[in-house]
Order: structure tokens, then C-alpha cells, then sequence
């Protein structure tokens, strides 16, 4: 437990004995709630927690402080002297920390994206819908990364779209599902064109191996073989009947997601681009 404190105003911070990376932020938010209500179950209903919950967190700011916050009389909870002292002082700086995060937050362009996006999908999804987008927001400027298992930070990146089983540990929303579907040219010869996205069926040997969708896709099309895909890659061409499909597609665990770290996931402009990629904003 931290040594008691001199009776003092909780703003601002610059007490010598209360760091401001030891700021306990949550207990004064707690304390700020139960303060307008003068109620802990109120309190509690404003923040989606237990009563008792409040009132563990009113006392372990007390020990902090070394002060009493709150004092109970017949007509119920009343603030004490110490806590109106800090209380206007505490709101003023909550108000700056929202400022400071919507500073922050202005700071990410609102008008520019990064995204890392495989080519093969850009070319055959992701590019026809960004043109839609576009044409509805003509003030945003895009810039494409073709590696998509690119390091969020190091390449500055908003969003990435990742052929996958499904986030892991980043936020996420799936794109395209993934069924996998054996297609090739019209009278294409009867080898196989392997590639890492999937396993040849048993017994089947590639005769051309290549190191990605995008590879194995242009194979197919110049009819060098029959290649296991992934149909939102293929559709277009099943449909225009420059590749037939060899037999009904078959599930498959991965799909094309489209990922970022849960900060990038709650700015404005990447909840727009999402809404508009998933239906979500029509």
C-alpha cells in the first residue's frame, strides 16, 4: 500500500509521491460516477459493474489518497470536504484526456488508408469494391502493400486482408469464405500445379510448383493444369468460362480475412471502409 498522501486536490498531478504512470484512473473514474449519482448501485449501472465492485474501488483510492471520499447519513451517501475539493478540478481532467485522445485520434488520417492485401485478391475482390468506395468518398487516398503478413507497426499499416484460419490475436471480420474448388483451362492437359495454400489430392504429383495464389491462378488460366483454389479467386473466371470446375467445391478451414490490431479496428475511417467491404453500411 502506497504512503498516505497530505489532504490535497486531485488535479492536478504533481504531488512528488503520486507518479503519474501510477495515476490509479480507474478508481477515479469510479469515484467521479458514484460522486453524481451520490449512489453506488447507480454508479454501478452506469459502468457496467457490481455495487461491490464500486465500493472496493472508492476504498483502495481512500488508502491511496489517505482520505475519506464518502460518508453515509440518514438521508444516504454525502461527498466530505476533501472529495469536493478535488471533485471539479478531477472532471476538468477528464475532459483534457478526452481531448487529448480525439487529438490523437485526429492524427491518423481520415482520408488515408494502408492495406496489405494479397495481389491475387486485390485484383480478383477487394479492387472492384475499394472503386465503389471511392467513388462514394472521392477524398480518400489509398496505399497498397502486396505482403500481407506485413508488421502492422513497422509498415504503418491500417488493415491487412490475410488468408487464414481466422484473427487470432488481432480484430477481424472474415471477407470471403474460402471453399476450395479444382479448376482449369477448357482442354487443359490432366497435371496437377501445386502450390503452399493447399495439399494435391493423394497420389498426385505436381507438375508445375509455384509459391502462391496469384502464381497458381495464372497458371490455370494459361493452361498448364489443374490447380486447387480457393473460389472467390475463381469465380469470375468459372463464370466467364475461361476455367471450368473439375468437380463441386469442398470446405475448407481458411478464408480471406481482413485483420488489424483492436486500435486500428476503433478509428472512424476503418469502420467505414469495414462497414462498406462486409454490407454492413448499406
Amino acid at each position: 500500500m502506497a504512503p498516505a498522501l497530505p489532504k490535497v486536490a486531485l488535479w492536478p498531478y504533481t504531488h512528488p509521491a503520486m507518479k503519474r504512470t501510477h495515476l490509479p484512473l480507474n478508481a477515479l473514474r469510479v469515484f467521479d460516477a458514484a460522486a453524481r449519482h451520490l449512489s453506488f448501485t447507480r454508479a454501478a449501472d452506469e459502468l457496467a459493474v457490481t455495487p461491490a465492485a464500486v465500493g472496493q474501488q472508492i476504498r483502495a483510492l481512500e488508502d491511496v489518497l489517505g482520505v475519506v471520499l464518502f460518508r453515509r447519513t440518514s438521508k444516504g451517501l454525502e461527498l466530505t470536504d476533501e472529495a469536493l475539493a478535488g471533485l471539479d478540478p478531477l472532471r476538468e481532467g477528464f475532459l483534457h484526456f478526452e481531448e487529448a485522445v480525439q487529438a490523437m485520434q485526429a492524427g491518423q488520417s481520415s482520408h488515408s488508408y494502408a492495406i496489405a492485401v494479397p495481389r491475387e485478391f486485390y485484383a480478383q475482390w477487394l479492387a472492384p469494391r475499394l472503386a465503389a468506395f471511392r467513388a462514394a468518398n472521392p477524398e480518400i487516398r489509398v496505399s497498397l502493400i502486396a505482403d500481407e503478413d506485413a508488421d502492422f507497426t513497422e509498415a504503418n499499416l491500417d488493415l491487412a486482408v490475410r488468408w487464414v484460419e481466422g484473427p487470432g490475436d488481432l480484430e477481424g471480420v472474415e471477407l470471403a469464405p474460402g471453399p476450395k474448388v479444382t479448376v482449369a483451362a477448357p482442354q487443359a492437359p490432366e497435371g496437377w500445379i501445386g502450390w503452399p495454400g493447399f495439399a494435391l489430392p493423394e497420389g498426385a504429383e505436381a507438375v508445375l510448383q509455384v509459391g502462391n495464389a496469384g502464381q497458381a491462378l495464372s497458371s490455370a488460366l494459361a493452361g498448364l493444369g489443374r490447380a486447387l483454389m480457393p473460389l472467390p479467386l475463381v469465380a469470375e473466371a468459372l463464370a466467364e468460362g475461361r476455367l471450368v470446375a473439375l468437380g463441386e467445391p469442398e470446405e475448407c478451414r481458411r478464408g480471406y480475412w481482413l485483420l488489424a490490431p483492436r486500435p486500428q479496428w476503433r478509428q472512424k475511417k476503418v469502420r467505414a471502409l469495414v462497414a462498406h467491404l462486409t454490407g454492413a453500411g448499406s
